[in-house]
């Protein structure tokens, strides 16, 4: 990265890491507006308007839509 010199080995993950200076979100919610970098974050975020939780804990069956908040109520 020319800013700060953080290194890449692919070309894809540099471009994406230049955003963070540039400011650039071209990805954009199509229900609210909201952009975002990463087409990964876009997805995630969409799941908040579709209700979506593909996470379900075994034992109660609560959904989660991150697996990180499964994980973190697993323990």
């Amino acid at each position: 990265c020319k800013v700060c010199a953080k290194t890449f080995l692919e070309k894809g993950k540099l471009k994406n890491h230049e955003m963070i200076h540039t400011g650039e979100k071209p990805h954009s919610c199509k229900v609210c507006g909201r952009k975002f970098r990463d087409t990964s974050h876009l997805k995630k975020h969409n799941m908040i308007h579709t209700g979506e939780k593909p996470y379900a804990c075994v034992i109660c069956s609560r959904m989660f839509r991150e697996k990180k908040n499964l994980t973190n109520h697993e323990r």
